[in-house]
């Protein structure tokens, strides 16, 4: 089917703002060219792609099927695009997803040599739970993410690398002194205030399930999308938080670690990136890091 490229550009910029004005702007085109451009790719692939109303645009079924694809197209031009000016400019941009936690206790230091290695290149960090980095990298909008791992997310991925190991533990604060030294079952710990990460984690996948198979629900006293809000909350004596060992903090005086009776298995960091998709010399230096 010959469609022009145009055509699906605009239909991109509508499906992801929801709005022909907002499109128009990014567009430097009329609204009336944004909807003109629309009518007319319904019209050769015969679908609706919108329902428009006076107050909101949405996108139909098949316009969503649409975007899926579209996207990473779009996004893979406009990384190629970037990858001329790089070549031209001698800079460069590197794009990375990653969690705040990663990003705060992890990768920080990585950043930080490879700004003072390559400070003509851009570094661009987008910050989301490990669950939405893996969507971020397979629609094209970063060139890798670091990640929890084992992620189920992961299994479509062509490149990962595991390049840290760490453990989870449970912390608290001198509220619950009775606890220092003893070790807990999983269904003692059951009886105290349970702080964690949201359903929309890979952590909470992770706990969720080490409870399941020792037959227990997991019901948490809070749940959070920051481990750091889970130390504080930890450090007020609100509960029992579930964090990475790494992020414990140093300093702390009051914050100790519940011991359990059941082994918690080891996890990972992994980097992870898409072979199939054409990278910067910028991203091949980064990679070589780790």
């Amino acid at each position: 089917m010959d469609i022009n490229y145009e055509l699906y550009k605009v239909f991109y910029y509508v499906a992801t703002t929801l709005s022909f004005s907002e499109a128009s702007k990014k567009l430097y085109i009329s609204q009336s060219a944004v909807s003109q451009s629309v009518k007319s790719l319904e019209k050769k692939l015969n679908q609706i792609l919108f329902i428009r109303s006076t107050k909101q645009v949405r996108l139909t079924p098949e316009g969503e099927i649409l975007l899926r694809h579209v996207e990473p197209a779009i996004n893979l031009i406009k990384h190629g695009e970037a990858s001329l000016l790089e070549s031209n400019a001698g800079g460069g941009q590197i794009r990375i997803g990653a969690s705040d936690t990663i990003c705060r206790y992890f990768l920080v230091p990585y950043l930080e040599r490879f700004h003072k290695e390559f400070p003509g290149t851009h570094i661009k960090v987008t910050n989301a739970t490990s669950v939405r980095c893996v969507e971020l990298l397979e629609s094209g909008q970063v060139d890798l993410i670091v990640v929890n791992y084992p992620n189920t997310y992961l299994r479509n991925v062509s490149n990962v690398k595991e390049i840290r190991t760490f453990h989870d533990v449970f912390i608290a604060n001198n509220a619950f002194s009775e606890l220092k030294g003893k070790k807990l079952s999983l269904k003692q710990l059951l009886e105290y205030p349970i702080l964690m990460l949201d359903k929309k984690s890979t952590t909470s996948e992770f706990l969720h399930a080490l409870f399941q198979q020792h037959q227990l629900d997991l019901v948490p006293e809070i749940e959070l999308s920051s481990n750091d809000l889970l130390i504080d909350l930890a450090s007020i004596g609100l509960g029992i938080a579930f964090i990475p060992d790494y992020c414990i903090p140093h300093k702390s005086t009051e914050l100790f670690i519940v011991r359990t009776q059941e082994e918690l298995p080891a996890r990972e960091l992994a980097i992870a990136y898409d072979e199939h998709m054409p990278v910067s010399n910028a991203v091949l230096e980064f990679l070589n890091y780790f």
